[in-house]
């Protein structure tokens, strides 16, 4: 195999982009010869922009063509893990986009799926694992240099949507159509960040979650306080109404504060204030009432040429890339195999059923619980015939 074939499987706002840059030649490794879509008028717009790459209005002929080597997931939420255990099972690799799923139970199932055919590469397009400022905190946190792990606070409130853009479809803004509002929507790379930048699972999850100022039956205003397995904690506070938003993620330790904030990819710092002694050692040795720890201050952000080149691409083809390198031996490890996709789906599971219940959630959470409550939501919806005010 010289480059991969890619088949993907709607082409709605997202995946008709990433259409477009296969056809553009934007991964040299790979090759789009293949679409799927059950609407008739994204099929015909296929037909005229996708030249020479077949167009399919069943999945299955397409799955079954052999004209494809590897699948890109980008339909509704609810079916991203069915759609990516029946292309695993017709022997294709696969490539999902966020989120994973609506529910956890869904989503470990295809991951323990995909865990039987190791010989097929499955991964999902967490894009934000490749900012360089993420990756650098990244870095330095698992250099050890930020020391033991304190505390995570991520405010990330600059994902505004006034009413009009719930409705432009009767799916935004419900249970059915979309299985959350904001958590499910926006937020799936930050609560993935959230749990791969602490490096460790976590344990208990209390939250608060409401629908503020719009006619929708889904959250769009979430507190969520979080602790992690060694004893640090965390705060996740994201909404879709604020005016203006914030976007600051900070990350404490015994050895520092790292803070990432910017209201876009390509305009984000980061800034990290190394200690010059570990807290926990300074306060023992330090004789000095009120005494503070000597530290340095080290900024990072993106160069005038990585700002152009992520304007210009989007970090969502350096996921592909990655992908079509593996599948092809030229790398050996994905960026984000799917089954991580279980870490921040968790994560926003437990922040949701705490909200519905009001109660603390620990670890391992209740699946069969979390779906009952979807479900409700899902009948309530029904009965109502129309979303709240």
């Amino acid at each position: 195999m010289d480059k991969v074939r890619y088949g993907i499987v709607g082409i709605g706002k997202q995946g008709s982009n990433y259409a477009k840059r296969l056809k553009k030649g934007m991964d040299k490794n790979g090759v789009l010869t293949a679409v799927c879509d059950i609407d008739e008028g994204r099929r015909k717009w296929a037909e005229s922009n996708l030249e020479g790459v077949k167009v399919f209005s069943d999945r299955a002929d397409m799955f079954a063509s052999g004209l494809i080597d590897a699948v890109i997931i980008d339909t509704p939420h609810y079916a991203h893990p069915g759609i990516a255990k029946e292309a695993l099972s017709a022997g294709l690799h696969v490539l999902c986009d966020k989120p994973a799923g609506v529910y956890t139970k869904a989503v470990r199932e295809a991951a323990e799926f995909g865990a039987t055919k190791p010989e097929l590469k499955f991964g999902i397009l967490y894009n934000q694992r490749t900012n360089k400022v993420y990756v650098k905190a990244k870095e330095i946190i698992d250099s050890g240099r930020l020391g033991q792990l304190k505390r995570i606070v991520w405010i990330i409130t600059n994902w505004y949507r006034p009413q009009a853009y719930y409705d432009q479809g009767g799916w935004r803004g419900t249970w059915a159509g979309e299985g959350g509002g904001v958590l499910i929507n926006q937020d799936p790379h930050q609560l993935d960040l959230f749990t791969w930048l602490a490096g460790r699972p976590v344990k208990r999850v209390w939250s608060v979650c409401k629908t503020v100022g719009r006619k929708i039956n889904v959250e769009n205003d979430v507190t969520a306080v979080c602790e992690f397995e060694g004893g640090a904690e965390g705060v996740f506070i994201t909404s879709t109404h604020d005016a203006p938003g914030t976007n600051r993620l900070e990350i404490t330790g015994d050895g520092g504060k790292l803070i990432i904030e910017g209201n876009s990819d390509i305009t984000m710092k980061l800034t990290f204030v190394e200690n010059a002694t570990p807290e926990p050692k300074f306060s023992a040795e330090n004789k000095v009432f009120m005494g503070k720890i000597p530290n340095k201050t080290y900024k990072y952000k993106l160069g005038l040429f990585d700002m152009i080149k992520g304007a210009i691409e989007q970090q969502h083809i350096n996921v592909i890339r990655n992908f079509s390198h593996v599948v092809l031996g030229k790398e050996s490890k994905l960026i984000a195999p799917y089954a991580d996709g279980l870490n921040g789906l968790t994560f926003s599971n437990a922040i949701h059923l705490s909200g519905w219940t009001g109660k603390e959630v620990v670890y391992p959470i209740d699946e069969e619980l979390y779906i009952e409550e979807l479900e409700n939501r899902i009948a309530e919806e029904k009965q109502d015939g129309a979303k709240k005010a």
